[in-house]
């Protein structure tokens, strides 16, 4: 599926041009604690790492054991570095898929233990989407925090920045 080859290089460019930008801010900011689903802009992005690292685990048949938001003790810096290298891993995931691939159904355990399986198609686009509902809280954190220069990271600016 085309789009959701072009949705997985999205979501690296996003989180790319995310981190980007944050790395050019004040690194204190990135633990300043704000009233959101995380308390802050480095907990937020652990969280959207963990994510894609699950996930992917999921598709590629490797049932994860934790959630890495419960084991990690690293730095922001480690963080920033994680999340590419986890996305960059998801988008290369994605882009080796062939047509066939995406819909056959993956079967894994959720990390309580529910048994559960969905089509690799929407196990795809739910983590992209995942990714894609968190980068906005980072920039409403960020706002709340005094930013006010978020990069734009909307799918049809990708697309734009592509041509």
């Amino acid at each position: 599926m085309k789009l959701l080859k072009d949705y997985a290089q999205y979501n690296l460019w996003a989180n790319s041009q995310t981190i980007n930008w944050l790395k050019t801010k004040p690194i204190a900011l990135m633990e300043q604690e704000v009233p959101s689903s995380f308390p802050n802009l480095k907990l937020t992005l652990l969280h959207i790492w963990a994510a894609e690292k699950v996930w992917l685990e999921r598709l590629l048949g490797t049932p994860p054991t934790t959630f890495l938001s419960q084991t990690f003790h690293g730095s922001t810096e480690d963080v920033f570095e994680g999340i590419l290298q986890q996305s960059t891993a998801f988008n290369n995931y994605v882009q080796g898929l062939l047509e066939g691939n995406f819909d056959e159904i993956c079967d894994f355990r959720l990390l309580n233990g529910t048994e559960d399986s969905r089509q690799r198609a929407e196990m795809i686009h739910h983590c992209i989407n995942h990714s894609s509902y968190h980068r906005g809280q980072i920039v409403t954190i960020a706002r709340i925090l005094g930013q006010t220069d978020p990069p734009s990271t909307d799918f049809i600016k990708y697309l734009r920045v592509q041509q």
